[in-house]
């Protein structure tokens, strides 16, 4: 029998899960065995995944979990160095030159383990079955115009939350951008037609900001983007790949902009590809955004698990997307699985 382990995110700030009790029970009446750790943080309670038929187990448990048993979670492990024997499904981060995914590969190199990578698990047009595109994107934008906001009372912004729903975080918005007595910024998405453009932007004119809206029809000169800077807010809702342009360059610091905040959703600051290179690494939600420059200033939000933001939301949006896939976890020679496993061997047979 199948068996699925659901194990309780270990990183701070992350409530999310990519499993409901709705889908477990589906899963269980397939016939596919479901444990689900239990958590002190998780957005939806343990109770409905009992009442589903699920396992429970400990929290934290699952290096001890049945080596045939199949790890789900979403985001990184600890990083502690240890092999890794099982299979796992979760965002790996360790497929576009990121310095930390090498370390990762060579401890599932080690215990004999394979790395099922969320962002990689494609359907054969080669889109993503499942994403939290759209709530990375709404909170991503909240965060950067908070950031804006910050700027306009002469300071950085401040520590961000859990919000218990997106009418909340609008609310709470509202106020702190009624507060000012100053005109709404402008905005540049650029990955407006994408799942996370699309979130960006319709935060951004919820709240009235005037939002241009470009994609890769409007990029595919590869720069540069001299009308970025014509804006006081830039999103990237763009992943970093090979050719991807670059955005942001170096010298726009220092050149006469209107620019100041700019929200790279995607957050790839040590990738070789990353668009944004303004800046090398990620914020918190305790310090959100970084000072880059100070004349003009220009402050950059890179915190790399915004959906946690609205964790309630986003876990139901993406588990309801990742549901038909997951249902197919008892066959692993599934066209998405397949093609997810063999991303990880090309990955990891040279190290």
């Amino acid at each position: 029998m199948t068996h699925l382990w659901v194990r309780a995110e270990q990183r701070p700030n992350e409530e999310r899960v990519g499993l409901t009790p709705e889908g477990a029970k589906q899963l269980i009446a397939k016939g596919i065995r479901v444990t689900v750790e239990e958590s002190s943080v998780r957005a939806i309670p343990i109770d409905g995944y009992r009442d589903a038929g699920c396992d429970i187990a400990p929290e934290n448990t699952w290096p001890d979990a049945p080596r045939d048993a199949i790890i789900f979670g979403l985001k990184e492990l600890p990083e502690d160095g240890t092999p890794l024997p099982h299979k796992h499904i979760m965002f790996g981060h360790a497929y576009k030159g990121q310095h930390s995914g090498v370390a990762l590969l060579k401890r599932f190199k080690a215990g004999g383990g394979t790395l099922y990578d969320l962002e990689y698990l494609v359907d054969d047009t080669g889109r993503r079955v499942a994403a939290f595109g759209y709530w990375a994107g709404y909170a991503g934008a909240a965060v950067t115009l908070k950031s804006w906001a910050a700027q306009q009372r002469g300071t950085l912004c401040g520590p961000v939350g859990v919000y218990a729903n997106k009418d909340t975080l609008l609310d709470d918005l509202g106020s702190e951008l009624d507060a000012l007595d100053t005109d709404l910024p402008t905005a540049i998405v650029i990955g407006a037609l994408g799942r996370v453009g699309t979130g960006a932007a319709d935060l951004l004119e919820t709240m009235g900001v005037a939002v241009t809206k470009w994609d890769m029809a409007e990029t595919a000169s590869g720069g540069p983007f001299p009308e970025i800077l014509q804006h006081d807010i830039f999103m990237n809702c763009i992943f970093a790949r090979p050719g991807t342009p670059v955005f942001v360059p170096q010298d726009a610091k220092s050149a006469e902009r209107q620019l100041t905040a700019i929200g790279d959703v995607a957050c790839d600051p040590d990738s070789d590809y990353n668009p944004v290179p303004v800046y090398d690494k990620a914020t918190t939600w305790e310090a959100p955004a970084l000072r880059v420059h100070e004349a003009p200033v220009l402050d950059v939000m890179a915190i790399d698990n915004l959906p946690s933001m609205l964790p309630v939301e986003s876990s139901e949006d993406y588990a309801e997307q990742l549901l038909a896939t997951l249902l197919k976890v008892d066959d692993l020679s599934d066209g998405v699985w397949t093609r997810a496993e063999a991303d990880f061997q090309t990955h990891s047979k040279d190290l």
